[in-house]
């Protein structure tokens, strides 16, 4: 799966000819599949191509004649006999070159043997057919184990790339696992489509590959040998030539007649997917961007079990009934036009949803010490370049070209919290200085990955940034944790928290990170003695500047989605030049013009402190994130029935006959009056028709008042989420009611009850 990423890092814009070897036609289709849409689950076409594409035959004959070759290198290494240590610290005695993970898996039982779908050998994914070649530690992996999960979904994308090439001879691009299940890209002749009437027989293609039992074979291979394999490919060939260095060599998989550029691993053989189906079909862009071919891209998703495959559909369906993005439309919260790409437009209802949430984050601020601060949109590029972003993030930003300078729309607030710091001297006794910025953010996100709430371009975030000591980052890792557990307590998510620590490639030196991971797992620790979950450790994927950690949360469908993050940052209080005046100097003015400066580094921050002065740690922070995200997470896990403290339709007041409807627009007025969001139905509906369609647009609350209630100044009160309040009731005085429903909202409760 490094694979992938390195494929999506690598390529530039690749444009597809026609390859001088021949390639085969898809067959046309005829006018009575045009008028149907290509959505006929007929198809009068073959199954296959036949005969299959030239290249297939060219690849197996290479891959043949090196496999043998190899087989007979294998053969000589010597099987000397190496320790295998198991999870539970049980040692198996093997033999170097021979010895398998699956060997020693069918050795403890048949039933794990069956069950699990990859190994780890000392913390490296490795295929479970591949010989072991030294004593090391095994660890069994199975499909309810993500990293398990991945590889089998990475293996069922070979297949299906397999039966897309038996099918349409196109020239694959990439095939990665995703969140719930696996895709792959490709190039059909002549710039062809997928239509639906190809699923079924691509399921059927796949599933005699399943039912082959076709084993995954891993083959490295020069770069030469790559190139020669894949000659027909041009996508397969830029991936060689821009990430394969000039004599070195990466790994193939074969399974039946295809062989793919992988790193792998994979399951042992196509036969361990029980259950595979095609899930969609899209064009896209190479690369999510529009200057690149467009290509086709299949998405299926496949499982050790019919029976789990079940279960995803009905969890499918509920997914599609929670869509965020069918909600919005069906509540009148927000909305997409083409003349504004990845931009939202909040109608009233979904504004009054955003404020509810920036205003219990400010509420919360105010407790907690924080200084709301507003900085500017647009910066030149200067600023860019001193943070460091410009050279890593540029193609993400937009550009500007104002007065002959470069400017650039701010893709995130940090290095304008860094001016803001830089603005007069600081002292210790200031630290830790907390600032919180709701500004809006832009993102050059490509048009191909724009996707509903979940991926826009234009947003804004709780972001805040913490100025600190080393000494305070405990303490502000703590606070934070339990602004954590507060914030999404008031949704009923549960959340969990993984630490990534130093990377290979690094900026600063190995002590102070070592302190700030310390630090950071003390944070943890305490967290978890406190009642909180157990954290993970996730060694090596800390950011270049500084380790962070990682939280995710799982909403009602039991989906995890990353939303909050804190990352310590020891390089833009560098790259900035920012300091505070430590307690063991006073503080002393800064220099004049006419006066020696400190020594200044090239992209402007200081070289050292100043004498009696320190660089304060930056810690990033967002909780709820992107607000555009969060609410598209919200409208899905509580299916667009808000609690009542966000919600856009708290109470809607139904009259019984029409002599009562100046007692409803009293009741209206009086509610509004304290800021709750009160409608009234004065329509010619009958009561019944109007209490349903209160009911449709999930109102928390619907009033129904007729004569008796007007005389005794009550409300009957249908409460949505107790069927027991659906029928004629006790009358609640309405001062008692509204005291009441002013509660519920002030308390931020979850359940919705008075």
């Amino acid at each position: 799966m490094d694979a992938v990423k390195e494929a999506v890092e690598g390529m530039k814009s690749v444009t597809l000819n026609e390859s001088p070897a021949e390639k085969p036609q898809t067959p046309k289709k005829d006018k009575k599949d045009k008028k149907k849409g290509g959505n006929s689950s007929e198809d009068s076409r073959p199954l296959e191509l036949a005969p299959p594409p030239d290249y297939i035959a060219h690849r197996v004959k290479l891959f043949e004649k090196l496999k043998a070759e190899y087989d007979h290198e294998i053969a000589q290494k010597p099987r000397e006999p190496v320790t295998i240590t198991l999870g539970n610290d049980r040692v198996e005695i093997g033999k170097a070159w021979e010895t398998t993970p699956a060997f020693v898996a069918k050795s403890i039982s048949s039933s794990l043997s069956k069950r699990v779908v990859v190994a780890r050998v000392n913390g490296e994914l490795w295929d479970l057919d591949r010989p072991l070649e030294g004593s090391c530690r095994l660890e069994l992996l199975d499909f309810e184990n993500e990293e398990g999960k991945k590889v089998f979904w990475h293996s069922s994308a070979h297949i299906l790339g397999e039966a897309a090439e038996r099918r349409f001879g196109c020239h694959l691009c990439i095939g990665p696992p995703v969140q719930d299940g696996f895709y792959y890209e490709m190039a059909l002749p002549d710039g062809g489509v997928v239509q639906q009437s190809d699923w079924q027989p691509l399921k059927t293609i796949a599933e005699k590959a399943i039912k082959d039992k076709q084993p995954f074979e891993r083959l490295t291979l020069s770069k030469v040998d790559l190139l020669e394999m894949f000659r027909d490919n041009k996508y397969k060939q830029h991936i060689i030539k821009d990430k394969i260095a000039d004599g070195a060599s990466t790994t193939v998989y074969r399974c039946g007649p295809l062989i793919d550029l992988c790193r792998g691993p994979h399951v042992p053989d196509t036969g361990r997917i029980k259950a595979f189906e095609i899930m969609k079909n899209s064009a896209s862009y190479f690369l999510g961007d529009a200057a690149n071919d467009s290509l086709q891209r299949i998405y299926g998703v496949s499982f050790p079990d019919k029976k789990l495959m079940d279960e995803h559909k009905k969890y499918l369906e509920e997914a599609a009934k929670r869509d965020h993005r069918k909600i919005g439309i069906e509540q009148e919260l927000f909305f997409f036009d083409e003349d504004s790409p990845g931009s939202a437009f909040f109608a009233p209802n979904g504004t009054i949803i955003f404020n509810a949430l920036q205003k219990m984050l400010r509420s919360e601020y105010w407790k907690r010490d924080y200084q709301e601060v507003t900085t500017p949109n647009m910066y030149n590029t200067n600023l860019w370049k001193t943070s460091g972003h410009l050279q890593h993030y540029k193609d993400d930003m937009f550009i500007l070209p104002v007065e002959k300078e470069e400017f650039a729309l701010k893709p995130m607030n940090c290095p304008g919290h860094c001016k803001l710091f830089k603005l007069r001297e600081r002292s210790y006794r200031e630290l830790p200085w907390r600032v919180a910025d709701f500004g809006v953010l832009h993102r050059n996100e490509a048009s191909g990955a724009l996707s509903g709430l979940t991926r826009v371009r234009r947003f804004q975030q709780d972001d805040t940034h913490i100025f600190c000591t080393q000494e305070q980052i405990t303490e502000e890792i703590e606070g934070l944790f339990d602004f954590l557990r507060y914030v999404y307590g008031l949704f009923g998510f549960t959340f969990k928290l993984k630490l990534s620590t130093r990377p290979e490639k690094f900026l600063g030196d190995i002590k102070t990170w070592d302190i700030a991971e310390e630090r950071l797992e003390k944070a943890l620790n305490s967290f978890t003695a406190g009642g909180g979950a157990k954290w993970e450790k996730n060694e090596g994927d800390g950011a270049f500047y500084g380790p962070k950690i990682d939280i995710t949360i799982s909403d009602a469908l039991r989906r995890e989605f990353q939303c909050a993050t804190i990352q310590l940052d020891f390089q833009l209080p560098q790259n900035f030049g920012l300091e505070y005046v430590t307690g063991e100097a006073t503080s002393q003015p800064k220099l004049d013009e006419s006066e020696g400066k400190p020594e200044i580094k090239a992209d402007g921050g200081l070289k050292e402190p100043s004498p009696g002065c320190a660089r304060p740690v930056m810690i990033h922070r967002a909780i709820i994130g992107s607000f555009e995200r969060f609410i598209g997470i919200l409208t899905e896990h509580f299916a667009g029935k808000w609690p009542f403290w966000l919600s856009p339709r708290q109470i809607l007041v139904i009259p019984v006959m029409p002599s009562v409807s100046d007692y409803v627009l009293e009741v209206q007025k009086i509610f509004r009056n304290k800021k709750l969001h009160v409608h009234v139905d004065l329509s010619g509906n009958t009561m019944q028709k109007k209490i349903r369609t209160g009911q449709l647009q999930k109102y928390n609350f619907i009033f129904v008042v007729g004569a008796q209630e007007k005389d005794s100044r009550t409300v009957n009160i249908r409460n949505r989420d107790d069927q027991a309040t659906q029928a004629k009731g006790d009358l609640v005085p309405l001062q008692e009611a509204l005291e009441k429903l002013v509660a519920l909202k002030k308390e931020r409760r979850l359940n919705n009850a008075i």
